[in-house]
Formats: C-alpha cells, structure tokens, sequence
C-alpha cells in the first residue's frame, strides 16, 4: 500500500501514516508531467532572460541585484548554505519525514518550478528511510520554514547529516548506502525546497491526527470519573446538546453516554438534582474543542495541498507571480487557539481531578483515595503534577502568531513565528497526557472503592488502566505511575480497549 501524491489529494491520516509508520510513496504521472512542464517553462524564462526572483536575482533584501549565468549557477549552493542557519536538538524523525511528504506534494502541483529529480530524490528518501537531520529551531514561519527545510536540501548536494538505519551519519554517507544519486542543484532547485511552511504544517499534522485521539481519551477518563462521583447524567441525553446546536458538544455527549451504557447510574440510583460545572459541562468545554480542532484540520488540509512558493510558475498563462504563500499565518492562527482549546481540556480534567481527591467533594469516597489517610496521602502529591503541567500548558498557550519580529533589514517585516506555534501546541499536548493520565489513574482508584455496576465503556478503561498501574493501597513513589500511564495515554491503549469492548466512539 502507498500514499499516491497527486498534489490534492494528501489528508493528515496519509501524513501520520508515512511519517510513523513509513508508509510508501508515489508520485502520480499526472503531477510528474506537471512538474516536467513547470521546468520546461523556468528554462525557458532563463534562456529569454526575464528577471525572476530567487531564480537570477539575490533574495530578501537582495531581491534586487541581478545575477549572471555563472552566479546563477552557484547561486543554489550559497542559498542553501546561507539559510541552514537553525539551532537547537534535532526534530524528530517523523517531524522531518512529514515535512519532506509536504513538500513533495507542492512540488506536484506543478508550480515550483524545480527539476523532477529533486522531487524523486525527496520520494527515494522517505522510502528508503534516509532522514536529514534538522535543527528544531530556527524558522520564523515566513519566507517559509527555510532554515529547517534548507537542512534538508543539503543532502540534494550530498551534504548535511543523517538518521539511517538507527544512525546518525553525513548525507554523503547514507545516500550512497540507501543508493541514492545526489542530484545536485540547478536554477531555481533550492529555493524551490525551502520556500513553504512545510515542517510547521506538517507538526501541526501529527498534533491533529493526535489530538483528535486524545479528545476521546478524555471523554473516557470523564466517564470514569463521573461515574465514581456518581454523578447526574441527564446533562448528557444528546438532545440537550441537539436544542443548542454546536456538533462537537452533540458528539460529546454521544460519546460519554455510550461508555457508560448499562451502568447502574442509569438505572435509578439517587444522584443529586444538578452536579457542579466541572461534572455536567464536559459535552460544552469538549465539543468547543472538537469544533475548533475542525477548523484547524481543514485549515492545515487546505496548506498540505496548497501551492505555498514564491515565485510561482504558472505555465499555461506564461506569467510568473511574485508573492507571499509562504506565509505561516493561515496555519498558525488555528493552531495557536488549538493548544489554547487543548489546555482548557486540561484544565476540566484537572477539576473533575479535585473532586475525586477531596473528601468535601467527593460523594463519599476517601480522602486523597486512601483508606489509611493520616498514616498514608494517597494521591494528594498526584495532584501537584497535574497542577504543574497545566500552568506550564496556561504559559505556552499565550498565541505565537501576533509576536512578529521584523528580519532582513525590514523586507521581511511580518513572520507569522509558526514554528513557535507548532513547537509549543507540541508540548502542550505532552504535558495533557501526563494530566489525562493522572485522571485516569484516580477515576480508577476511585472506582475500586464502589460496589455498584459500572458502563461496559467504563470497565473496560478501568481493566486498561489497571494492566499498567496497580491500586494504591498503601503510598509508594508516583512517578513510575504517572509515567507509565502518560506513555499509556499517548499509545492509545485506554482508546483502544474500550473501542473493542464498545465500538467506535466518534472523533466529530
């Protein structure tokens, strides 16, 4: 099985598949034929001597001076070398295999303007699992993502660093091991790599694709906890949710209620007559999540497929359009209020977190969850973890895309900082693991104190949780647990279990 790339085609679940699982990739003759024409037309334009930025004219502030065929020749190189210029530990491999997956796509819609081979030689090297080794920081989102991509367009010229086959090693190495031929660079190839907000996009990719998982994960770890305060359920009959009108709280509350089906919750045990908000409000602060993650899967989509250059060739009106879709905005506004919605879900967790420790709250249930309170705290100290990670979250959630600072003597006077973006939703949605999992371990811990029949949903997150974490009888140190049960999280074990038990529970 591969992922065909036809430059429109290309969703986030084909991302996540070939950057994790190292799905193969296909370039569709159509989008070959469009890229060859591009380059027919560039050579063209060369030959005819139209000036065109970045193919024979400097870049940035230098967009003015004039190169001559020699420099334009060299001119490639200097670019990629000059913009290699990022900082930091290395991303991620599959940040980096979803970045060349991007921008691969651009180039098959046919307007870049470089060479196929730079194309196929970008394809060999997913497939044959040769990864460049990429500074995380360094990109101010505009322009494109130039310092990180320019690391990549090093092993075009059989240079820069490597992960191959578990190792790190030079490009030249593991080119000529993965039996890949070095292309070089020509006219315009460079720029034609770097010049779009493809790694951004591709970070916020994988975090939606995530996300997505993680937002039924906290309405498993809710479900959990409302049944073990015994709570009121009818704030969750999707017709409530249905009246007001807004998906994500309708998908919600369908959610909940059908981990919780056959619990005695639902079968006429005394509840109180309306919980507090943290209880009953799941479905609302939830669904605005899952609204707004929709928006942003469309908006990252719509990137994934766009034509994000400059120039751009537009051979069949023989014009070439100097412009700005390189421009991180479109990505980075969305993600920035993703990791905003993220922390607010967090931050319900957390409250429904409280209830379940303190004994003024929690319907009943022993204080910080432990029969030997005084002698032994239980979980109190689990709580601090929690609390820590969500204000660093609250930090982190301030919005990247309106700290522009100018670059390049004021050309590039306004930089969307999507990198910043992605970087922090990244730990953003690190550290909401760590916090789901502490729920879920005190839900669990919680439910082992009941003696009533819990959801089918219900059981079977709490047998999930309990293969990785024991009950808590007498104190011992924590943070085996929470790290264990963070990793848990974020493998979707919980997600998984209870799906099998249940069936599909729905992203939107």
């Amino acid at each position: 099985m591969s992922v065909i790339i036809t430059g429109k085609d290309l969703k986030i679940e084909d991302v996540y598949q070939v950057a994790h699982n190292h799905l193969k990739v296909e370039l569709h003759p159509d989008a070959l034929e469009r890229i060859k024409k591009c380059r027919s037309f560039i050579e063209s334009k060369i030959e005819e001597g139209e000036i065109m930025y970045g193919v024979n004219t400097g870049i940035g502030e230098f967009s003015e001076v004039i190169l001559n065929d020699e420099q334009i020749k060299q001119f490639q190189k200097y670019l990629i070398y000059n913009h290699s210029a990022g900082i930091g530990k290395p991303c991620p491999i599959e940040h980096v295999r979803a970045a060349m997956l991007s921008r691969i796509n651009v180039h098959a819609n046919g307007h870049s303007g470089c060479r196929p081979v730079i194309t196929q030689t970008l394809i060999e090297m997913l497939n044959k699992g040769v990864t460049p080794v990429v500074c995380e920081k360094g990109s101010v989102g505009a322009c494109g993502d130039l310092a990180p991509m320019s690391q990549i367009a090093l092993l075009m010229m059989g240079e820069g660093e490597t992960f191959y086959t578990g190792k790190r090693m030079s490009g030249k190495e593991a080119l000529s091991k993965a039996g890949i031929q070095v292309p070089g660079l020509k006219a315009r190839d460079g720029l034609a790599m770097i010049n779009g907000s493809n790694l951004l996009t591709a970070i916020s990719a994988l975090i939606i694709y995530e996300t997505e998982r993680f937002l039924i994960q906290a309405e498993i770890a809710a479900a959990m906890t409302l049944e073990a305060l015994m709570a009121n359920l009818k704030p969750y009959d999707s017709r409530l949710h249905q009246l007001r009108g807004f998906q994500g709280a309708v998908t919600s509350a369908e959610n909940i209620k059908k981990i919780i089906a056959d619990s005695d919750l639902l079968k006429g045990m005394k509840v109180k007559v309306q919980d507090a908000y943290s209880m009953r409000s799941t479905p609302q602060v939830l669904g605005a999540a899952r609204d707004q993650l929709r928006w942003t899967r469309s908006q990252i989509e719509i990137e994934l497929n766009g034509v994000g250059d400059n120039p751009i060739f537009l051979p069949e009106d023989n014009v070439v359009l100097t412009g700005a879709n390189f421009q991180g905005s479109p990505v980075s506004v969305p993600m920035d209020m993703l990791g905003a919605c993220i922390t607010m879900v967090c931050v319900i967790s957390e409250r429904r977190l409280n209830r379940l420790l303190n004994p003024a709250l929690s319907a009943g249930l022993p204080a910080f969850l432990t029969k030997g309170a005084g002698m032994f705290s239980g979980h109190m100290l689990s709580q601090y973890t929690a609390d820590m990670l969500i204000v660093e979250q609250r930090t982190l959630s301030s919005p990247a895309c309106c700290q522009s600072i100018p670059a390049a003597a004021d050309q590039e006077d306004f930089v969307s900082m999507g990198m910043n973006t992605a970087l922090k939703t990244r730990q953003i949605l690190d550290n909401a693991y760590g916090i789901l999992g502490i729920e879920f371990i005190a839900a669990a811990q919680a439910l082992d104190f009941r003696d009533y029949s819990t959801g089918k949903g219900t059981k079977a997150a709490h047998n999930a949780v309990r293969q990785v974490v024991d009950h808590l009888d007498i104190d011992r140190p924590l943070f085996t647990d929470h790290n264990n049960m963070m990793q848990t999280v974020r493998n979707r074990t919980i997600l998984h279990a209870v799906e099998k038990e249940i069936g599909k529970l729905k992203i939107y």
